[in-house]
């Protein structure tokens, strides 16, 4: 069965959008301009790769949408809620609907697996819990459930700095899933991984997209990763939307644009360092089109 995914159309075809960034600038009190008129539309169930060189405001596009970060002008809408004017009880229902895989994993080394994930879950109960037989058990059942989409079943009472960085990130998504998000959120996820364990990676990733209708987004260096697993490529360049492309129908060569930086003295644009290629296998395209 072929599925497909919905496109940056999909808002204009009369969705409406999950979120929404409307004029959103951020200047930090050192004067930096991070972000600069940012309009962005994003409908449900889109996997969506933000690419750019460091420091073009990747990271702080995300942290806008779950109100770690208030924008200095303009409006972000997630979920309905309006994140940049939303009181502290607004944000943390927000944020029990917004998963966030880090680069750096995020797990804590000494526990198992098994409780990394049930981790998760601690926004749905009340009070603090010590083990995993502290947890109820259908929230064990669930996390086992989640470890085998992650494909690390067999080891759920393994101690998690006894895996390898890619065995690690998929302990970190099946943790994130265990909140029961609308949106998840992964800044850099691949950069400290091989190619295989990166393709494994944004596999899952987009299987979680396909099969739960869930809007992710991703923060890329490789224009290869972006563009072979992702729906939408937006690029940012010194905090503004560059590119807003169709990844099945972008080229290479108008994705790398975005890597490059105009000289105001000389105006014209000089190439500066590309990211690293990783040579991956493209996406099925059962899973990025029909």
């Amino acid at each position: 069965m072929q599925v497909s995914l919905p496109t940056r159309n999909a808002v204009a075809n009369g969705a409406d959008p999950l979120i929404s960034l409307v004029g959103v600038s951020k200047r930090f009190p050192n004067g930096t301009l991070a972000l600069d008129n940012v309009d962005l539309n994003i409908p449900r169930g889109q996997l969506l790769s933000l690419i750019g060189l460091s420091g073009s405001g990747k990271s702080t596009l995300m942290r806008h949408l779950n109100g770690l970060h208030r924008p200095t002008a303009g409006k972000v809408t997630v979920m309905g809620v309006e994140v940049s004017s939303a009181s502290n009880r607004q944000l943390r229902g927000v944020r029990r609907n917004i998963g966030f895989v880090f680069q750096q994993f995020g797990l804590v080394g000494r526990a198992t697996c098994l409780e990394n994930v049930l981790t998760g879950a601690l926004g749905r109960l009340s009070g603090p819990r010590y083990g995993v037989w502290s947890y109820p058990k259908k929230l064990r059942s669930e996390a086992f459930d989640h470890l085998e989409r992650v494909g690390l079943v067999n080891q759920a009472y393994q101690r998690a700095d006894t895996l390898s960085g890619g065995q690690m990130q998929r302990v970190a998504i099946a943790r994130s899933l265990m909140q029961q998000p609308q949106i998840m959120l992964a800044d850099e996820p691949v950069a400290s991984l091989d190619p295989e364990s990166s393709a494994q990676v944004l596999d899952l990733l987009l299987r979680v997209a396909v099969e739960e209708q869930m809007t992710v987004i991703v923060t890329l260096h490789q224009v290869e990763l972006a563009l072979g697993w992702a729906t939408r490529i937006v690029g940012l360049r010194d905090g503004r939307v560059v590119l807003d492309r169709d990844a099945t129908t972008l080229k290479q060569e108008d994705a790398m644009e975005v890597y490059q930086r105009v000289d105001k003295n000389l105006a014209q644009p000089s190439n500066i360092a590309q990211p690293s290629n990783i040579a991956t296998e493209p996406a099925p395209l059962a899973l990025r089109e029909k």
